[in-house]
């Protein structure tokens, strides 16, 4: 009987334990999603895959001559900015009517966007309505243009260019997201081809807006081609991106404060009030100056799976990955059907935290270095970045240069998050992105329109050197040094099909 009772009770205490898992540990309950780490993969710390490479570096030692030319600046290359018309323009007394998009993606796809919204304002000779920005899907943000940038800086830099209002007036009040999203609608435009020319856009767009007022492009992310524009189009692509677009002034003043602090290390502590006023520096600090660089580590869940490349962390980490591919993109995920060896010797897998590391010793980055870390979470969590903290003691980021009062206002915002991290990277003495994508992009181009030094990694190069298992580390920093040597900035003119947001010249930039 005692025996009994006692299994009764045990029993008893399994059930319990079961029935309070899920508020114990309640990821291991939680559905399948885009920002849900796998609880499997993350407990399981990923061991080094370039334990070799990694003791040499820890023991290798930077020349001064080394530091000097990492370090210098980019020389005058021969360009500079050029946003104005090369035309006098003023604006028509009528406007044909109002344009309205919606934007997904994030920040910086975002942005680009904007830029080429006002470009089919210019087009048609509409009145522009600010962006709609939807909720990101991956991070479920829900931040508006007007939470991001400066809506009446935009509206000033651009008055002289095109009409630009903040809302529709009540007669179109009827023209929101949810009515395009219930039913079809004579004014909504829904299939702008990707780069769709001038042509298109007046053959399809302006009948509809002489008809009713108004048109609504959605989707519209790409919708704007880059070739055949007329130059006074593509100038104030330009205008827009480098001169209209802003952060709104909490994101600029704690952006500065991070800087400053990455400069000065003394004044990290020093607190700021919740207004972000910016620390002002004296003239005896400045001659102390520091430089700093930025890491975009764009390693997040979604970029891991798409890539279908072994990082590490073990059966556990594969099983998941896989899964998540599965459910998110439904096998669509045509790497997967490569092996790991070939993806890399293709530079077609993100370079892990500890990759990038290795990356930037090589290069002559050391453990004095200020390494600023733009990134919003990295799949793996603190086991994935420990090799990296490693190699730069000296790495910061948004959480520990600034105090959770000085980051409420952002708290839990992927845009306003990044935000902060686009204008701490155009501030940076070098910006260096762990794997191409729209930050990098977007960073591309704003640093080449202000002659900053950009490190572009070498994807394919890295790929078959890290698939080297017996190569020592004084083969693989030559290697590195001489497989980036053109990869530091240096100017490149656009070709056809690519983005004036990447590559500036010669739509934004004139011969000196």
């Amino acid at each position: 009987m005692k025996l009994y009772q006692h299994n009764h009770r045990g029993g008893a205490m399994v059930a319990l334990c079961v029935l309070l898992l899920p508020i114990l540990f309640p990821s291991l309950f939680t559905p399948l999603g885009h920002a849900s780490p796998s609880i499997l993969s993350e407990w399981n710390a990923p061991k080094h895959r370039h334990a070799r490479l990694l003791k040499g570096a820890l023991q290798s030692q930077t020349s001064n001559e080394q530091q000097y030319d990492l370090w210098m600046p980019l020389a005058n290359q021969g360009w500079k900015p050029c946003v104005e018309s090369t035309i006098a323009f003023a604006l028509p007394k009528s406007s044909q009517g109002y344009i309205q998009v919606f934007l997904d993606g994030g920040l910086n796809q975002q942005r680009m966007g904007i830029c080429d919204a006002v470009a089919v304002a210019k087009i048609l000779n509409a009145t522009l309505v600010i962006p709609y920005l939807e909720v990101n899907p991956v991070w479920q943000d829900s931040s508006s243009f007007t939470d991001i940038f400066d809506v009446d800086h935009f509206i000033d830099v651009l008055k002289d260019e095109i009409s630009i209002v903040k809302e529709l007036p009540e007669d179109f009040s009827w023209s929101t997201r949810e009515y395009y999203a219930t039913a079809i609608r004579a004014t909504r435009i829904k299939t702008a081809p990707v780069h769709a020319s001038v042509n298109w856009y007046i053959e399809n767009v302006l009948p509809v807006l002489q008809s009713y007022g108004i048109a609504a492009i959605s989707p519209f992310s790409h919708r704007l081609a880059f070739d055949n524009m007329p130059m006074d189009v593509q100038r104030l692509r330009c205008k827009v991106n480098f001169q209209a677009l802003v952060f709104v002034p909490h994101i600029r003043a704690l952006g500065d404060a991070l800087v400053n602090r990455l400069r000065y290390p003394s004044r990290k502590n020093e607190v700021v009030n919740t207004n972000y006023l910016r620390e002002v520096i004296d003239a005896k600090e400045k001659q102390g100056k520091g430089k700093f660089v930025v890491l975009h580590l764009r390693f997040d869940k979604d970029m891991a799976a798409h890539s279908a490349c072994d990082f590490g962390g073990g059966k556990a980490e594969k099983l998941a990955l896989a899964k998540y591919r599965q459910v998110i993109w439904q096998g669509r995920v045509l790497n997967s059907q490569f092996t790991d060896e070939e993806l890399r010797s293709q530079g077609r897998c993100p370079l892990t935290p500890e990759e990038i590391g290795l990356l930037l010793a090589a290069l002559g980055f050391d453990n004095s270095t200020r390494l600023y870390l733009a990134s919003h979470k990295v799949y793996g969590g603190e086991a994935r970045i420990s090799t990296l903290r490693k190699l730069f003691p000296q790495m910061e980021n948004k959480k520990s240069l600034a105090s959770a009062e000085e980051r409420a206002l952002i708290k839990g915002k992927a845009s306003l998050l990044a935000a902060v991290d686009y204008y701490v990277s155009t501030n940076s003495d070098i910006f260096i992105s762990a794997s191409p994508g729209n930050m990098h992009n977007a960073m591309v181009g704003h640093r080449t329109y202000q002659n900053l030094k950009t490190i572009r990694p070498n994807m394919a190069l890295l790929g078959q050197l890290f698939l080297n298992k017996s190569m020592n580390w004084s083969e693989f920093e030559q290697a590195v040094v001489e497989g980036h040597q053109n990869r530091q900035g240096q100017l490149r003119v656009r070709k056809p099909d690519q983005s004036i947001y990447t590559y500036p010249a010669p739509d934004c930039m004139c011969h000196a």
